[in-house]
């Protein structure tokens, strides 16, 4: 049992799900003919009985009527070869067991031994290889009492029987072959789509993430879903992979400029700069700014990290969004004097959202400092919300120099900035917006950029709404 348990566990899911299609078909097809088999044969053989018992009371009512005597019954055997049997012996006894009257149709007389009868008695008898169906049942006249005996050959039920048991068989070997033929099929047509999955693993473990299943376009069932979602999965990993090698490209360019920079002064101080005071000092200021420059884009891929991270429950933190709004915008002018900000924020009032009031001033920040950031000449810069169908709309405008459509689709991508050289000069990293759209997505919304060079930019924030507050409270 162990090998052979051991031989099915070597073989493929194809020919496993072959043999076991083929096992299952043959016991149910067994067991099928085994219980019409079954049936049959019962049924003949009660068809038999019922019909040796008719002749039993045909008998025993014919020599009633007539008030048999052992003359009269001997003398009755035109009457019982009437209603004898091919195959079939009738022998009337008296009460001594002694045969009177014995009328038989190719069965002899040997092969069943007479015995009287006190009861009504059926039994199934073999003399040799013939198999015989014997009843015995007592017969009472006014002058008579005696046993009516009959023995029936089956032997025609029982060639029936065998026939029917070899067109079984035959079936039943019929069906192991069918079903294997079949279950080969089967297991070929359903692995198909399983086999190609796996060819397209092989293929991407030596050609790379670009290989993809082929699905038919009218193919709908379970295994053509599994093979759509594999391609979908293929698609978000190969996306992720690039993603993540452009991520550490863009990173360590990031690092090594302010890096290259540092290393630079201090190689000169190291020299011979450090006996000049102006070089001295000028090379530790710019190496401050540098470190400085570090820090800060460290700071912010760990801002990028935790805002990646998904919270656990977003509904315990509710936050009214005006309020939050109006501080933030407050507190980040007085940090720019020289700009005008202008705030349309009254269609909020009540409004509340799911999100840690710290992230979405965070959020805000970042949308304002990109707004002085490329404001241009025209330092103005205004906020809106505005609650529709049951969200929220916060919309940042700047009216600066605007966002190429190119560029458009790349904001939100790690370390991705339109001007290079002018984002270096004013400290940006590349990673506010990244951090912005990860923390919007965090918390359900979504954020969407608008933008004409020379025009300005909008960007726009949506939250779902989760409830409204009235001045006197919650309704």
């Amino acid at each position: 049992m162990n090998r052979l348990t051991g031989l099915l566990s070597r073989l493929s899911v194809r020919w496993k799900l072959a043999i076991w299609s083929s096992v299952l078909l043959c016991v149910l097809f067994l067991g099928y003919n085994g219980v019409q088999y079954f049936v049959i044969n019962h049924w003949m053989f009660h068809r038999m009985q019922d019909a040796i018992h008719k002749n039993v009371e045909e008998i025993r009512e014919y020599f009633k009527a007539g008030s048999g005597t052992d003359r009269k019954i001997a003398g009755s055997r035109s009457f019982i070869e009437s209603i004898n049997e091919s195959h079939q012996m009738i022998r009337i006894l008296n009460a001594n067991g002694t045969p009177i009257l014995t009328v038989s149709d190719q069965l002899p007389e040997d092969w069943v031994q007479p015995q009287p009868a006190v009861k009504t008695d059926t039994t199934s008898v073999w003399h040799e290889e013939e198999h015989l169906l014997l009843i015995r049942s007592p017969l009472r006249t006014a002058n008579f009492t005696g046993t009516i005996e009959i023995v029936n050959n089956l032997e025609s039920s029982d060639q029936l029987s065998d026939l029917l048991l070899g067109v079984m068989i035959a079936g039943w070997l019929g069906a192991i072959v069918i079903s294997a033929a079949g279950g080969v099929f089967l297991s070929r047509l359903l692995l198909r789509p399983i086999q190609s999955l796996s060819d397209t693993m092989m293929s991407i473990k030596q050609n790379g993430l670009q290989e993809r299943v082929g699905v038919p376009g009218s193919n709908n069932d379970e295994l053509a879903q599994l093979a759509r979602v594999f391609n979908d999965l293929m698609e978000q990993l190969e996306t992720s992979f690039y993603n993540q090698k452009q991520f550490a490209q863009d990173a360590s360019h990031e690092l090594r400029t302010p890096i290259s920079i540092i290393e630079g002064h201090i190689s000169l101080l190291s020299r011979w700069g450090k006996h000049d005071p102006e070089i001295l000092e000028e090379s530790l200021k710019v190496s401050l700014q540098e470190l400085g420059r570090l820090k800060a884009i460290v700071n912010e891929l760990l801002e990028l990290t935790r805002a990646e991270e998904k919270i656990r429950e977003p509904h315990d933190f509710p936050c009214e969004v005006q309020d939050t709004l109006q501080y933030t915008l407050r507190n980040f002018a007085l940090l720019h004097p020289d700009f005008e900000f202008t705030q349309d924020l009254n269609k909020l009032d009540g409004a509340v959202i799911h999100i840690l009031p710290n992230h979405l001033e965070q959020i805000l920040l970042i949308l304002l400092d990109n707004a002085v950031k490329y404001s241009g000449s025209l330092r103005a810069i205004r906020l809106n919300g505005v609650v529709v169908r049951s969200q929220v709309q916060i919309r940042v405008e700047d009216s600066g120099i605007g966002v190429p459509e190119k560029d458009l689709p790349l904001v939100f991508q790690r370390f991705y900035r339109v001007d290079k050289s002018r984002s270096r000069e004013q400290g940006g990293s590349g990673l506010g917006l990244a951090i912005a759209e990860r923390l919007v997505a965090k918390y359900g919304g979504s954020i969407a950029i608008a933008s004409e060079p020379g025009q300005g930019t909008a960007v726009t924030l949506t939250f779902p709404i989760v409830q409204r507050l009235k001045p006197n409270g919650w309704f």
